[in-house]
């Protein structure tokens, strides 16, 4: 019998992750926040994966966090911000070889989990695919893309990866995965922050681009100095490539701002910001476009943290 998959968080890549490994016959448990919650996902009798317009639902079991089962391998797909405290929730089930893949965005949630529990192996992911929630325990497959996996402290790969095999998740693991993690930060600082304060599609920074061109230059010039010289390489030509190829999309953080929830503002321009400050780095545009962003955030109400 295989080792089950955990799925903490039912956000869009969370489930995107669980219907296809369910798909492919490997046991999936999905964990919920609560009963309340539990007892909406049972009655909706599993999570639904939309692809090419097809609608298939899988009846991957759900649990809440409680739930005696001990845990051996635990996808962490929640936001950034929530991942520490979820996962300090689960400690007491995970068992002494536990392994917890960490599907966030950005930086510094890693390091807290790792921190929290660290008798478990932790592994870092960084994935371009694209999915969307159009329902509760519905998610739309938008965009084919890749999943790199890694652990800096131990960079063996682990054997479970015949499983993303098995369910078509593409993925490579890599033995640099902190690079993978600096420049998907890097590309993400340069552009969700701007959709938000412009109020745009990806594509709309096309017309900003002196702005884009300033805030690469000075990414580019931390990544250098974290020592993170091939994460900084062509930045701002692969920041507007993305541009361009995801120009009718918007931005997750966009998005969160569209519907009122919290950003995850703290581990991607919060991190860098606080990098630079720590290695005595200058970087005026970047601390600016935080400080506008932080006011923005606060007329609206929401949080700036």
């Amino acid at each position: 019998m295989s080792t089950p998959w955990h799925i903490l968080g039912a956000g869009s890549l969370g489930t995107l992750w669980a219907t296809r490994l369910a798909r492919a016959g490997l046991p999936v448990r999905l964990i919920v926040r609560d009963v309340t919650r539990l007892h909406s996902y049972n009655a909706a009798d599993g999570l639904t994966l939309v692809e090419n317009g097809q609608a298939n639902t899988y009846a991957v079991p759900g649990e809440t966090p409680d739930n005696p089962e001990p845990i051996r391998r635990l996808l962490v797909a929640c936001k950034a911000y929530d991942a520490e405290n979820a996962v300090a929730r689960l400690a007491p089930r995970l068992t002494p070889d536990a392994e917890i893949i960490l599907l966030q965005n950005g930086l510094g949630s890693q390091d807290a989990v790792a921190a929290r529990v660290p008798h478990a192996r932790c592994i870092s992911a960084s994935s371009t695919e694209g999915a969307f929630r159009d329902g509760d325990w519905r998610v739309v497959f938008a965009g084919h893309g890749f999943t790199w996996l890694g652990d800096a402290a131990h960079p063996v790969a682990p054997i479970w990866l015949d499983d993303l095999e098995a369910a078509k998740i593409p993925h490579e693991w890599s033995t640099d995965i902190l690079t993978r993690l600096w420049r998907k930060l890097a590309l993400n600082c340069a552009i969700n922050p701007l959709t938000v304060l412009h109020n745009c599609r990806n594509g709309g920074l096309q017309a900003h681009h002196c702005e884009v061109a300033t805030l690469c230059a000075e990414l580019a010039e931390l990544l250098q100095r974290c020592g993170q010289p091939a994460a900084a390489e062509n930045l701002q030509q692969e920041v507007e490539r993305v541009i361009q190829a995801t120009a009718a999309n918007y931005s997750s953080m966009y998005q969160d701002v569209a519907n009122q929830r919290r950003t995850e503002i703290s581990y991607l321009l919060g991190h860098a910001c606080k990098v630079a400050a720590r290695h005595q780095l200058n970087l005026p545009h970047l601390n600016q476009l935080q400080q506008r962003l932080i006011a923005h955030l606060r007329s609206l109400g929401l949080p700036s943290d």
